[in-house]
């Protein structure tokens, strides 16, 4: 049975990654008392589950043409991500004059769950292009 090609195992990786840490993270929430899904908790992990995708999405498209601007484009990835959040996200969290711990733990647990996954699978990636090019 051949195995399935990088990007299928990313996207399957990032989703039961992103949505355990999703589940558990509401979990924890519920029984502490507060509302599972506030803090735009789920905005938050759709808009990091979607922005990873595309990320690692264009890194697998541009690869081999621009093998050597990969950390480049990665780090860009990661600062679209911190616009995305003090685009949308800070200004609702800030509304009441305070980001409180669990407003800044609602976007970056996922932000930290979604890079931990982008990065390996970036380097598996970078590490698979080399072993391809070697003579």
């Amino acid at each position: 049975m051949k195995r399935p090609g990088f990007f299928l195992r990313y996207t399957v990786a990032l989703t039961l990654g992103m949505g355990l840490v999703f589940a558990a993270h509401a979990l924890i929430r519920k029984a502490s008392g507060a509302p599972p899904l506030a803090n735009l908790l789920t905005e938050a992990y759709a808009a990091n589950y979607l922005l990873a995708l595309g990320i690692v999405a264009i890194l697998y498209g541009v690869r081999k043409r621009a093998r050597y601007q990969i950390g480049f484009l990665f780090i860009g990835g990661s600062l679209l991500k911190f616009a995305i959040f003090f685009l949308f996200f800070f200004p609702a969290y800030n509304a009441d004059g305070d980001l409180s711990r669990a407003e800044f733990l609602s976007f970056f647990i996922p932000y930290f769950t979604a890079l931990v996954l982008e990065t390996y699978f970036t380097s598996r990636m970078l590490h698979n292009l080399e072993a391809e090019q070697a003579p």
